[in-house]
């Protein structure tokens, strides 16, 4: 599962960060938006209706782009170099890009 293998590269990213408090608190907030994603695409498989599907859809979205821009601010912050961490980036890009085409045939077929 391509959510669950991001969220177990999240999770070495977030140990692979330095324990000083702000790095601390940015790892925090990545490690939670970023197996987030995960463990909500999870729920969603197993929604109990069509409109569950689509909202945690939503959630697993909004849950994606959190990440993202946590990982631009390692970057923008100089924690890591960008090249560190742009497969990662790329892959979180992708994850939200699928959901988002996702939601939106749910929503097609869900008012059909």
């Amino acid at each position: 599962m391509k959510t669950k293998k991001f969220a177990l590269r999240i999770i070495k990213l977030a140990k692979a960060l330095n324990r000083d408090n702000v790095e601390r608190r940015i790892g925090d907030q990545v490690l939670r938006s970023g197996t987030s994603v995960a463990s909500n695409y999870r729920a969603a498989l197993r929604g109990k209706s069509r409109s569950d599907f689509i909202s945690k859809l939503g959630t697993i979205i909004e849950e994606g782009d959190e990440t993202m821009f946590w990982l631009e601010i390692i970057v923008e912050a100089g924690i890591l170099k960008k090249e560190m961490i742009s497969d990662l980036y790329k892959e979180a890009n992708e994850i939200v890009s699928i959901m988002v085409k996702t939601r939106d045939t749910a929503l097609k077929n869900h008012k059909s």
